[in-house]
C-alpha cells in the first residue's frame, strides 16, 4: 500500500523529532529490532496508541447510556435522597452576572448589584448561596459517576488479575526485564492496554462536566500522568511491568467508588466497613507494594538489565509522581480512620468526595443559620401574638367583671 507524500513527510518529522531511538530504547537498540514478526508474537508499536481516541469517546457513549439504563434505575433501588434545595428567584440581572461573570461575587459587585436590583446586600448575598446550591450535583448524580467507575474497575481488576496471576514476571519481578526489550506481548495485555488507556482519556475530557471535587487538582494530574504513564511504557515496551502498575491501582479503587454508592445511599454502617477494607487495601498497595516492589524494580533491578537512557529516568519520573499522589491522598484516608475510630463513624470523604468548592460548609451553615433566624423570628413573632392575644382575652375579662359589677348599682 503506497502512502501520500504529505504521510511520508509526517512520518519522517516524527521519527526525526519524537520517535528517536535515543528516547525510547536502551542503547544498542533499534526499532527494527522489536518489528512485529507473526512467529514471535505482536510487539508494541506506538502507531497502536492511536486506536485509544475513539476508544475513548466510545467509553464516554457507553458511560451515557449506562447511567440513563442501569445507574439511575440502580440509583432508586437503593433509595437515594437529593437534598431540596431552595430555588433562587428568578431576577435576570442577578442570572447574567452568574453566568458571564462570577459565581461568588466580591463586595464591590454586590453593591452594584444592589443598586441595579433595587435590593439590599444581604438579599444579593443570600440569592448567589441559592443559586450555587442550585449548580451543585445531586446524591443522583453522584451515584451514577461512582457506579460508572465502580464497574469499569472491577471489570479491569478482575481481567487484569486473570491475565497476569499465571506470568512470571507477576511472581519474580526480575523477569519483567529478561529479554527486554525484545519481549512480545499477549493479546491480553494489549487489550488490557489500549482500554485502561481509553478509558483515563475519557475521564480527562469529562473532567470538566463531571463532579469537581476537593483533589479536583491532584485527580487531572492523577489523569495525566497516568496516560503518559501508560503510553510512554507502551511504546518503550515497559508493557510487564506497567500491568503491574495498572492492577495495583485497579485493586483498591474500586473499593472505593463501592463506599461512595453505599454512603450515597444512605448505608452508613456498610459504607464505614467497606471504608476501612478499602484503607488496609490502599495503604498496603499505594505505600508498601507500589513503592518497594514497582518502583524499586524499575529504579534499581531493570539497571542490571541495560544501560539507564532517557526512558528510564522519564518512566521512573511519572512513577514518583504518582507516589507523591498517593502519599496526598493517603493523608486525607488516615485523617478519615482517624475520625472513625475515636468518632465512631465516617463522616465525610476526605480524599474526593467533597465538591472543590471551599466555602460549600461555610454556605450551608449560614443557611441554616438563615433558617434558624426565621425559626427564631416567628417564634418571637408567635410568642408576641400569643402574648398579645392573652392580653386581649384578659382585658376583656377585667372589662367583663367591672361591667358585670356595675350592673347592680345601675339597677
Amino acid at each position: 500500500m503506497k502512502h501520500s507524500p504529505s504521510l511520508l513527510r509526517m512520518e519522517a518529522l516524527l521519527n526525526e523529532w519524537l520517535w528517536q531511538e535515543e528516547y525510547w530504547l536502551p542503547p544498542g537498540i533499534r526499532w527494527q529490532d522489536i518489528e512485529t514478526k507473526e512467529d514471535k508474537g505482536r510487539f508494541p508499536l506506538p502507531r497502536d496508541l492511536i486506536y485509544t481516541l475513539p476508544l475513548a469517546f466510545a467509553f464516554i457513549a457507553l458511560r451515557i447510556v449506562f447511567e440513563r439504563l442501569i445507574a439511575v434505575p440502580l440509583s432508586k433501588h437503593f433509595k437515594v435522597k437529593d437534598r431540596i434545595r431552595i430555588q433562587a428567584a428568578s431576577i435576570p440581572k442577578l442570572e447574567t452576572f452568574y453566568k458571564q461573570n462570577s459565581a461568588q461575587p466580591l463586595q464591590s459587585d454586590v453593591v452594584s448589584l444592589s443598586k441595579q436590583c433595587g435590593l439590599s446586600q444581604r438579599k444579593i448575598q443570600t440569592w448567589f448561596r441559592h443559586r450555587r446550591h442550585q449548580d451543585r450535583p445531586s446524591n443522583t448524580k453522584k451515584f451514577c459517576e461512582a457506579s460508572w467507575r465502580f464497574v469499569f474497575y472491577l471489570a479491569s481488576f478482575t481481567a487484569g488479575l486473570g491475565s497476569l496471576i499465571n506470568t512470571p514476571w507477576f511472581w519474580d519481578h526480575r523477569e519483567c526485564w529478561r529479554g527486554y526489550p525484545k519481549q512480545p506481548v499477549a493479546e491480553a495485555h494489549y487489550w488490557y492496554y489500549m482500554l485502561e488507556m481509553g478509558f483515563y482519556l475519557s475521564l480527562l475530557l469529562c473532567v470538566s462536566v463531571d463532579i469537581k471535587r476537593k483533589d479536583f487538582k491532584e485527580q487531572v494530574i492523577h489523569h495525566i500522568a497516568t496516560i503518559f504513564l501508560i503510553g510512554f511504557s507502551y511504546c518503550a515496551n515497559y508493557v510487564r511491568v506497567g500491568t503491574l502498575v495498572m492492577l495495583v491501582h485497579d485493586s483498591s479503587d474500586f473499593l472505593l467508588e463501592s463506599a461512595k454508592m453505599l454512603h450515597y445511599a444512605g448505608w452508613t454502617k456498610t459504607c464505614d466497613s467497606l471504608f476501612v477494607i478499602f484503607s488496609l487495601v490502599f495503604l498496603v498497595t499505594r505505600l508498601v507494594v507500589f513503592p518497594c516492589r514497582v518502583i524499586h524494580t524499575t529504579l534499581v533491578v531493570s539497571v542490571e538489565f541495560f544501560q539507564p537512557f532517557f526512558g528510564y529516568y522519564f518512566f521512573n519520573a511519572l512513577l514518583l509522581v504518582l507516589q507523591a499522589l498517593h502519599i496526598f491522598w493517603a493523608n486525607l484516608i488516615l485523617r478519615m480512620v482517624y475520625k472513625f475510630v475515636f468518632l465512631g463513624k465516617v463522616e465525610r470523604d476526605e480524599r474526593s468526595d467533597e465538591e472543590s468548592e471551599v466555602d460549600n460548609e461555610e454556605e450551608e451553615a449560614e443557611e441554616e443559620e438563615d433558617e434558624c433566624s426565621w425559626e427564631q423570628r416567628k417564634g418571637a413573632i408567635n410568642s408576641k401574638l400569643a402574648s398579645l392575644a392573652n392580653n386581649c382575652v384578659l382585658n376583656n375579662l377585667t372589662n367583663q367583671r367591672n361591667i358585670n359589677s356595675r350592673l347592680p348599682k345601675a339597677r
